[in-house]
């Protein structure tokens, strides 16, 4: 049984927190290869060699926790350069009652609210998370770090259509979303997911940093920030960060290193065939790995014609 289906970071129970318009785990469960059959028949297949599971862009964790959910994966090793998604995941991990207990609070005190008051509480802890974002110490774990994560989350659950995005200065700049019961409070997804949690080593580090550690037992999947199709699709600032295409290409060298390794290696990405038939980029930087096109949803985008079904590209070496 997949307990893991209830979202930890969006409105949105059947969806996970994502880095762009695009909310797409779901699809990654089902898509990862032709089709659900044959990716539990392959992960089970070499289940009996792979002990250790990587997402060195974690984002959501959707896959992470449909493997925790349905295989028996001993190690897990999750890394995202988001450091409020890390401090999240933490805090999830090690101290998730008092996490319900600050979340318990907000959540009694935004929903009896009217409209207009709603708006004061939001603002206010959108000022409080980014007055702190300067001096807060992501190093060293705290019970200041329980409060943040409490901010993180109750901002992701009530702001608009459960973006998470950051500006040049880490400021999270979302307006306020107009639900009128949003699940800023979910127990028993947060306590399944601790549990989940247990096994993994969640660091706030690049994806290279993972490289030293994967060998020819590890199963490594790679959701990085999507290539925008356009101009206007660019939404890859989850962090303060910018995702290049020169950054695209570092990660298509990392990719053919850790299969060097031995290890096997799933990796998603948009399409620019969508919008650019001649458009190779991908077919180029991967030519020597299985690339599939796979239907996924579009939930996310702010023209809401451009919503529904387009190409992403699951890429794999086994």
């Amino acid at each position: 049984m997949n307990i893991f289906k209830i979202a930890v970071f969006t409105k949105n129970k059947n969806k996970l927190f994502r880095k762009t318009f695009d909310q797409k785990d779901d699809e990654i469960v089902e898509n990862i290869s032709e089709n659900k059959n044959k990716t539990k028949n392959n992960l089970k297949s070499k289940n009996n060699k792979i002990n250790k599971y990587f997402e060195p862009f974690i984002g959501g964790g959707a896959f992470f926790f449909y493997l925790v959910s349905n295989y028996n994966i001993k190690e897990a090793y999750l890394y995202d350069i988001n450091r409020e998604l890390i401090l999240t995941y933490n805090v999830i991990k090690n101290d998730v009652e008092e996490l319900i207990n600050e979340l318990l609070a907000l959540k009694n005190s935004y929903l009896p609210k009217d409209d207009d008051e709603r708006k004061e509480f939001y603002y206010d802890i959108r000022n409080k998370f980014n007055e702190d974002v300067s001096t807060f110490n992501f190093e060293n774990y705290s019970d200041k770090h329980i409060i943040r994560g409490a901010y993180t989350i109750f901002l992701n659950k009530t702001c608009f259509n459960g973006l998470f995005r950051l500006n040049k200065k880490g400021e999270f700049n979302v307006p306020i979303g107009r639900y009128k019961n949003p699940a800023i409070l979910d127990v028993e997804n947060l306590r399944n997911v601790s549990k989940a949690l247990k096994i993994a080593k969640i660091y706030n580090k690049s994806f290279l940093e993972s490289e030293d550690l994967i060998d020819e037992n590890s199963l490594v999947y790679l959701d990085p920030p999507y290539r925008p199709l356009n101009k206007t699709s660019n939404f890859t600032s989850y962090s303060q960060n910018e995702f290049t295409d020169n950054n695209q290409i570092e990660l298509g060298a990392y990719f053919k290193r850790i299969i060097s390794k031995g290890a096997y290696a799933i990796l998603s990405n948009s399409d620019p065939k969508n919008e650019d038939k001649n458009d190779n980029f991908f077919d180029d930087l991967y030519s020597d790995y299985d690339i599939r096109r796979v239907k996924a949803k579009r939930f996310i985008n702010r023209n809401a014609n451009k919503r529904g079904e387009i190409n992403e590209l699951l890429i794999k070496n086994y």
